[in-house]
Order: structure tokens, then C-alpha cells, then sequence
């Protein structure tokens, strides 16, 4: 495969251009040193179409703007971004990258520098900070605490409880997390994917349209035989869920449950596809209307986007 050393950074606009303005100026002045990139914004059925001045453009004049009509999700926005690269810059990474995100100047070069050197990582993502004020407690932290607050630094699936969690969430870091290491899953916060990932693997499953299709991808990059790192030296700051419509909402409750059932279907152990069945049908007594809906869904296989409240 001839490496051509290029990058397209993928960021997904919906309703949050003020974030993403933001995200797209910090990473004016990133080292690029031993590749090239591009970004591409997907601007995924925003409600105002997001624009950018001439001025803009021409401060940041690797930025490349598309436009959905409609909201296609996390997975199907990006979708439309990677395939966009492909056809047009034929990068040899893919970096998915939030627009609620502040990046810091080696973030990408370190990502690409590690995925450079070992063939066998299909996916890398950095160490992600919530950014300062957005931390979920952020009146138990010291004033000189906060932006050292973990956000991410590696994930885990736990199948007993059929749960995916970020490992050191909420910690303060104090240097407990500088090794490199192989993790269960990345973040589609800040995710790398190499080009033999799209090739093998392919890319964010459309049928989970929000929530857990970064775990699905990544344990599917397990599966066919590649890596999936944590990588400390790249740093990224998080300003938390601007664009779901906050915690415990009923669209936030349907996509969780459908989505945690169908990942558990999908890949766990045949022991926790039984808790999944035993939880689906408690859900299905004992759950609320989004929740009943959400088990339903998934025993008939009505996946994707879902107009359902």
C-alpha cells in the first residue's frame, strides 16, 4: 500500500456551529510535521445551515464544508465525511473528531506517529480532558484541578452487566495514565482509523445512528485481528453532550437501551446474550414508553433514526 501520509479530519456539525467554529480554530496551528490533512465538516441537517465567512475560510483554508439535508446520526454523518475523503483525498487515516472538542498542538501527530509505527493499530484515540467548566462534578474540584480532569483514557466492556464505561472517568490526572496501552474501545470523540480498517472492517454502523456505534466498530477491529490504543501523548479537551438534548432524556433513554441490547447481541459472550434477554424483558414490564419502544425495536430489527416521541 504506497502511504501517502495524509489525514482527513471529520467533524460532524448539528446545531453546535459556535463549538465547532472553535474546534476548527484550534486546530489552525496543530504540528503537522511528516503528513498533510484536511478537514472536513459535515454539517448533518442542522436546523440553520452552518456557514463560514470568506475571512474564516481564508484563516483556516483546509476546511472543506458539506451539507446534509437530513440529521443522519453520529455514525451515518461521519459516514458521509470518510466517504467524502475517500473519494476525494484517498487519506490514508481518518480522524473522527467532535465539534464540541478543543484539540492541543501535537494531538494529531502523535496519533499519526503511533499508527505509523505499528501497521497492526486500526484505531488510536488521544486522552481527552473535560474542558474546563464542564466537568459533570464541577463543584468538587479545586480551582487548579480543573482542566486535569479525565474525561477518557482507554474504554471497557463489561459483559456481565452489559455496560461500556471510559476507564479514569472523573479522576484528577496526576500521572496514572502515560502508558500507552491497548484498550476494549475508543471514543468517536477523538478516533484515528486507519485506511485497512475502512478496506477490512468498514466503517460506523448506520443502525446505531447514536450511542455505542464507537464500541461496535471497535470491537469489530478486535475481531479481525488489529489493535485498538489509548495513546496519552495526544491530548484533547471535551466540552460534555451539547447536542442530544442532555442526560435522561427521552431520546437519550431510547438510543441507549435499543443500542446497549444490539451491541450485546451482536458480540457479547453467549452467557451475557441471556442477561441481555433477561433485561430486555424486565425492560419491557418495568420500563418506560422510550424504553419499551427501544427492546421492540430491536427484536423486529427497526434500526437507524427512529421518529418515535
Amino acid at each position: 500500500m504506497n502511504m501517502k501520509n495524509h489525514v482527513s479530519i471529520i467533524i460532524v456539525n448539528y446545531n453546535t456551529p459556535d463549538d465547532t467554529k472553535a474546534a476548527i480554530q484550534s486546530l489552525a496551528d496543530i504540528n503537522r510535521t511528516g503528513f498533510d490533512y484536511k478537514i472536513i465538516v459535515v454539517d448533518n441537517g442542522s436546523k440553520e445551515l452552518l456557514s463560514f465567512s470568506n475571512l474564516f475560510l481564508k484563516n483556516n483554508p483546509r476546511v472543506e464544508l458539506l451539507r446534509s439535508e437530513s440529521n443522519l446520526g453520529f455514525s451515518g454523518g461521519n459516514n458521509l465525511g470518510v466517504q467524502h475523503a475517500i473519494d476525494h483525498y484517498d487519506s490514508d487515516y481518518y480522524l473522527l473528531l467532535n465539534s464540541d472538542t478543543i484539540v492541543t498542538k501535537d494531538f494529531l501527530k502523535n496519533l499519526f506517529e503511533m499508527m505509523k509505527e505499528d501497521p497492526k493499530i486500526g484505531l488510536a484515540a488521544s486522552k481527552i480532558y473535560f474542558h474546563k467548566g464542564y466537568e459533570y462534578f464541577k463543584d468538587s474540584y479545586k480551582e487548579a484541578e480543573k482542566h486535569h480532569v479525565l474525561w477518557y483514557v482507554g474504554g471497557k466492556v463489561d459483559w456481565t452487566n452489559l455496560l461500556s464505561y471510559h476507564i479514569g472517568i472523573d479522576e484528577i490526572d496526576r500521572g496514572q495514565f502515560e502508558e500507552p496501552s491497548e484498550t476494549d474501545y475508543t471514543t468517536g470523540c477523538v478516533m484515528m482509523i486507519s485506511r485497512e480498517v475502512i478496506e477490512r472492517v468498514g466503517r460506523l454502523d448506520d443502525r446505531f445512528f447514536l450511542y455505542s456505534e464507537d464500541v461496535d466498530l471497535s470491537l469489530r477491529v478486535h475481531e479481525a485481528g488489529l489493535k485498538v490504543m489509548y495513546c496519552p501523548s495526544s491530548v484533547v479537551y471535551h466540552k460534555i453532550g451539547r447536542s442530544t438534548g442532555g442526560a435522561g432524556s427521552p431520546l437519550q433513554q431510547y438510543y441507549q437501551t435499543r443500542n446497549r441490547l444490539f451491541l450485546a447481541f451482536r458480540h457479547a459472550p453467549l452467557r451475557s446474550k441471556l442477561t441481555a434477554l433477561h433485561l430486555a424483558f424486565n425492560t419491557l414490564v418495568r420500563g418506560n414508553k422510550s424504553e419499551r419502544k427501544a427492546v421492540l425495536d430491536v427484536f423486529i430489527g427497526r434500526m437507524g433514526k427512529q421518529a418515535f416521541i
